[in-house]
């Protein structure tokens, strides 16, 4: 876990993802709260955004492995290659559990929402970047280049949400791990269905659960 973290620290896109996920939300709702009108989703909404950091952290991690042949050393220090998985994934977790809570905080103590009852929504927007982090990362370890899953999730986090705009087409899109993790502290959202934030937890648990299945499968299985 130490090693995994000192080359998380080492690399200079995690140190710009962890900016991002700073900077942006808190940026967001300053700017914001000069043009919109506060509501109950006020700082949560920007926070949304905010999990762009986490999901350049998420690729990295393991885009980092594939380039200049890191991972054939990397499997020379762990030669087991789902343990080196799994304590990748929980320096990744707790990467982005630090960096979401500082930013949540941050973010709705200037959007004036910082009280006594965001507690449960603060960690439900923790629960949401460390689960988008995760999801980067084993769609990363499946395409072995962190190019094609970091532009469609930038994409779908920032100008076109595809999730949301299947949601016009079929009410089942609301099952989509972006839209169903959002669930957790958004408490306004124009999408089908009614999820309790628990159960929206739970659905993209399960959509995480399964990408890391499948790259676990694949990274075992396949030549490094």
């Amino acid at each position: 876990m130490r090693a995994e973290l000192l080359k998380l620290a080492g690399l200079p896109a995690a140190w710009v993802a962890a900016a991002l996920g700073l900077v942006i939300p808190s940026l967001l709702v300053t700017l914001n709260s000069r043009a919109v009108p506060a509501g109950t989703d006020t700082g949560f909404l920007e926070l949304t955004v905010g999990v762009l950091g986490p999901l350049v952290l998420g690729t990295i991690a393991a885009g980092s492995e594939y380039r200049g042949g890191q991972i054939r050393t990397s499997l020379v220090c762990v030669p087991s290659r789902l343990r080196l998985l799994a304590v990748k994934a929980g320096a990744v977790t707790l990467t982005v559990a630090v960096m979401s809570a500082l930013s949540a905080v941050l973010t709705l103590a200037l959007a004036g929402a910082l009280t006594g009852g965001a507690g449960p929504r603060i960690a439900g927007v923790v629960v949401y970047w460390v689960l988008g982090a995760l999801l980067a990362y084993g769609i990363t370890l499946l395409t072995r280049s962190g190019v094609l899953p970091l532009t469609v999730l930038i994409v779908n986090t920032t100008a076109v949400s595809f999730s949301y705009l299947l949601t016009k087409v079929t009410p089942l899109a609301a099952y989509l791990p972006d839209l169903a993790g959002a669930r957790m502290y958004l408490h306004d959202m124009d999408t089908p269905g009614d999820l309790a934030p628990v159960t929206g937890g739970l659905v993209m648990a399960a959509w995480v659960a399964a990408v890391l299945g499948a790259a676990g499968y694949a990274f075992h299985r396949r030549d490094a």
